[in-house]
């Protein structure tokens, strides 16, 4: 067997545990943390539809857009029986503003 074929031979070995690595280390649901010195605005008030089965209602909210916020409308979200819809909201830690995504709750 030449060199250049047991080169080539040792790379697809080692290619293989290297990219199931760092497939494994990279988290499946990973989120951005958005972090803003600046306040949002006030929240706007909508008019909430009529209920409609089988979803709820995830209020609107504004979105850090990179230089300032965007408002993003309301919608509804499929619900998930036996759970309850904590809509998404920024939260004050010292100067700083935090976005924590709105998730299901059991």
């Amino acid at each position: 067997m030449s060199l250049t074929s047991r080169l080539a031979k040792l790379r697809h070995v080692l290619v293989i545990p290297f990219a199931l690595a760092a497939l494994a280390s990279s988290p499946a649901f990973a989120q951005t943390e958005v972090i803003i010195r600046d306040a949002p605005p006030p929240m706007r008030v909508e008019q909430v539809p009529m209920g409609r089965p089988g979803y709820v209602w995830d209020q609107g909210h504004w979105r850090w857009e990179g230089r300032g916020y965007g408002w993003v409308p309301g919608h509804w979200q499929a619900e998930r029986h036996g759970s309850r819809w904590a809509p998404g909201h920024w939260v004050a830690r010292g100067p700083n503003w935090f976005w924590v995504d709105g998730h299901w709750m059991r």
